[in-house]
């Protein structure tokens, strides 16, 4: 059975108005397509969640700083909406750019604090183009509940601060990064790696693991920043565009892991830049935390 596709704020508006009278509730699971298990697994999440689940597909041309490297996202709706069918999701929201940036559109939703540094300094506008178009997804679907990956952290703590900012009544989910069997986040954008760049790859995940370790274990955080640092490169990336440790709630930059942190790193291996987080307990919780994270196989998983 096909999933239903609906291309207009129109259309999908008068379904999920349908919906409201029966007083089903309803879930958004925002995504720009070529879909792998990180997306589906958001799709499951909702579904345990909500009456109805919303997957939205739009390849926003306001999040992108090249338009090379926007004419290069994959275009896989097809594939996309066959992968959702079995998942029981209930509508493919699938709108082209003129519909949802119509003639005359002036408006950018723009979120200070927590869209700096980070992916904020190196791609300029990125998260204004997330906001905005989050925004309006927001609005058109009239969600209960959106779900989002932790891979895209920061992204995360954007849309909760814009959600909470604007008023808008929708519960802000935040789900797992799935990885590969061998450590790696996935990504829609490892499929541009090459055969020698995807076996390096899973070193990002294994360093960012080892050095979250030595940081809860009372490791100097700056000395155990740059022998990470230093570990990229040999491990063949080109560039670390930034690495570093922040608060999980709020992602202020931290010298001490005083309290929950995350680490996170960008970093460009051949042409592909590739981002990841992984957490980072306290020091003061080392002993309760690692043996929860060997109890649960997560750094045997990345070994």
């Amino acid at each position: 059975m096909k999933i239903p596709v609906i291309r207009t704020v129109k259309e999908l508006r008068a379904t999920t108005a349908e919906w409201r009278k029966d007083g089903l509730s309803v879930a958004v699971v925002p995504t720009m397509g070529a879909l792998h298990e990180g997306h589906l697994s958001l799709v499951r999440a909702a579904r345990e969640r909500a009456d109805r689940v919303i997957v939205t597909l739009f390849i926003n041309p306001k999040q992108f700083n090249s338009t090379d490297d926007l004419a290069a996202y994959p275009r896989k709706e097809e594939e996309d909406a066959a992968k959702l069918a079995p998942l029981g999701a209930h509508i493919l929201f699938a709108p082209n750019a003129d519909e949802m940036y119509p003639e005359g559109f002036a408006t950018t939703v723009s979120v200070g604090g927590v869209s700096e540094g980070l992916c904020g300094a190196f791609r300029p506008g990125h998260f204004d183009g997330v906001a905005t178009v989050v925004t309006k997804l927001f609005l058109q679907t009239g969600a209960d509940l959106a779900f989002f990956g932790e891979k895209d952290f920061q992204q995360l703590h954007v849309v909760r601060r814009l959600a909470r900012d604007l008023d808008i009544p929708v519960e802000i989910v935040a789900c797992p990064t799935i990885r590969e069997e061998d450590g790696l986040a996935m990504s829609s954008r490892n499929g541009r790696l090459s055969a020698a760049e995807r076996k390096a790859a899973p070193r990002i995940a294994q360093i960012l693991f080892e050095t979250a370790a030595q940081i809860t274990a009372g490791s100097s955080v700056e000395k155990a920043l740059a022998d990470a640092n230093n570990a990229l490169l040999a491990a063949g990336c080109q560039q670390v565009e930034y690495l570093e440790l922040r608060a999980d709630d709020d992602l202020a930059p931290l010298a001490e892991a005083t309290r929950p942190a995350r680490l996170l790193v960008a970093a460009w291996l051949g042409g592909t830049r590739l981002i990841d987080n992984v957490e980072v307990a306290p020091v003061q919780d080392a002993a309760g935390a690692l043996g929860e994270k060997e109890r649960s196989g997560t750094l045997r998983a990345v070994a």
